[in-house]
């Protein structure tokens, strides 16, 4: 069924899976950070239409444009500094502390379900704050990034913990996610297109419920449960409402 973020059907019918729910899985994507005013590359307005990641955020720009590499994650990282977690993010952390849901897999880099408190989060696609040295991977600060030092140990260039174009996921997050999503029998996406393998698979994986939130609801729909259309942060605080918590 598909549900508008103004009606209290789909709202309530979430409330109502999250209590009977044993093992609940949430899977963020961009969507759910665009209320912390971070721009979303894949939205209409965003700054994929401005800046084409995918000829910037790879393994090749990192080995031979290097400078153009260096200029498009410093402006990510000091566009961060102006932007913190919001309540949506707070909610689905107090979740956890109340034991309603289990773990948070995430496409999303910014760490902010970690910062909101969250300790179950596997980072499908790396973090931003993390820098390390391309070349043997000792790890290093985001000044020495931001200030374009290179590493201390053996020289090489210094980048950001994520998952560039060309590289394959974190194993050990990708497969304590999946491990989570198979033995859910709730699963809630909010804020992800979808687009993006292989965590577009993650929903298939399991055999329970599973629910879209999303800003914008399309072909996707057909696969879940149930699916309410509307920001993230609106639509998880009208559920926690619901919850009484």
């Amino acid at each position: 069924m598909k549900v508008k973020d103004n009606s209290s059907d789909g709202v309530a019918i979430l409330a109502s899976w999250l209590k009977e729910a044993r093992h609940t899985t949430v899977l963020t994507g961009a969507g759910m950070s665009t209320e912390s005013n971070i721009p979303d590359f894949r939205s209409k307005s965003g700054w994929w239409n401005n800046i084409d990641p995918r000829t910037v955020a790879t393994t090749k720009a990192l080995k031979r444009d290097y400078d153009l590499f260096h200029e498009f994650y410093s402006m990510r990282i000091r566009g961060l500094e102006k932007c913190s977690p919001h309540k949506g993010h707070k909610i689905l952390s107090a979740w956890e502390g109340r034991g309603l849901i289990q773990a948070i897999a995430t496409q999303n880099v910014d760490g902010y379900h970690i910062a909101a408190g969250n300790e179950s989060v596997y980072e499908l696609h790396g973090s931003i704050h993390k820098i390390r040295c391309d070349k043997c991977s000792t790890p290093d600060s985001i000044d020495h990034f931001l200030d374009k030092e290179s590493c201390h140990s053996c020289g090489g260039k210094l980048r950001p913990g994520v998952v560039l174009f060309g590289e394959t996921l974190p194993e050990e997050s990708w497969n304590t996610a999946m491990s989570h999503i198979r033995k859910s029998d709730l699963v809630i996406v909010i804020g992800t297109s979808l687009e993006v393998y292989p965590a577009s698979e993650l929903p298939s994986m399991t055999n329970g419920r599973k629910v879209y939130i999303n800003a914008e609801i399309d072909y996707h729909a057909t696969q879940f449960d149930l699916t309410i259309e509307g920001k993230a942060g609106k639509i998880l605080k009208q559920v926690n409402e619901l919850l009484n918590l």
